[in-house]
């Protein structure tokens, strides 16, 4: 697999960067489409895109780098700031497009926020999905090695060849890496079924709020069970020796999505009781 799609001149146009720009695409349209059915402007979702844009990529990259520290301490900003170069951490863009979302809600003044988070929920596991296929062709967000008839293996200069060459598991030459889990494919599989799990439910919803909160918990709970498969984490990011941090951030988002969802449940059930 060849990470560069095509160049322009000596510039490379990268595989990950044509599809993590084209889940954001595809994401954004289908809310904007889905908001119809709530009552939402279609305008204002499609105005909110490049609101979620500028602080998905933001708020993934400073929780890469800030995850990575040891490889970016000693390096200059600009390096900091390289989004061509992968390391983007889906849980960072998640919370960088929230806090977006929040703060141009709040500049608006009239915007229904649960509204607006249940049109968004279901295109972030369909942006997501294509995301990962961008890590696929990267080569980035690697499995663990396996022995299994799907198992795919990444070639000199990715980073699975360059994390087993460096722990001394492949042979002098080595043109690619160990067979390890298609892990992306993995994710990027589950992702379109939540997808279309949440696309079903938001025309079925009870309470506003409803469809996101399910978003955070099938989520969180996706992605605990992915992490298990996942083989780029060193021993030192890990809690107690085997919680990776995907799996770590997934045990926040959980109860917090389960908070939400009694939270607007009960209110919702309140609101009807006063009526």
């Amino acid at each position: 697999m060849d990470p560069i799609a095509f160049k322009i001149g000596g510039f490379a146009i990268y595989w990950y960067g044509i599809f993590v720009a084209g889940g954001f695409l595809v994401g954004l349209w289908t809310a904007s489409r889905r908001s119809f059915f709530d009552g939402l402007d279609g305008k204002v979702v499609s105005d909110l895109g490049i609101w979620i844009i500028i602080g998905a990529l933001i708020g993934s990259r400073a929780l890469y780098v800030f995850t990575e520290w040891g490889e970016f301490s000693d390096k200059p900003v600009s390096e900091w700031i390289n989004f061509r170069s992968g390391g983007l951490v889906f849980y960072g863009g998640f919370i960088g497009g929230a806090i977006a979302v929040i703060l141009y809600i709040l500049i608006q003044g009239s915007q229904p926020l649960w509204k607006i988070a249940d049109a968004l929920a279901p295109s972030i596991p369909l942006g997501h999905a294509l995301g990962r296929l961008g890590c696929l062709m990267y080569g980035c967000c690697f499995g663990a090695t396996c022995d299994f008839p799907w198992a795919v293996q990444f070639p000199f200069g990715s980073p699975a060849h360059s994390v087993h060459n460096s722990a001394g598991l492949l042979t002098v030459n080595a043109s690619h890496s160990l067979h390890v889990h298609p892990s992306q494919i993995y994710a990027a599989l589950l992702n379109f079924l939540i997808y279309f799990a949440l696309a079903w439910l938001y025309r079925r919803k009870i309470f506003d709020g409803q469809v996101f909160g399910i978003y955070l918990v099938v989520y969180s709970i996706n992605r605990f069970i992915l992490e298990f498969f996942r083989g780029d984490y060193q021993l030192e990011q890990m809690w107690f020796g085997w919680i990776k941090p995907g799996q770590q951030l997934s045990l926040i988002l959980l109860p917090l999505g389960l908070a939400f969802l009694f939270f607007l449940w009960r209110r919702n059930d309140l609101a009807k009781k006063t009526l």
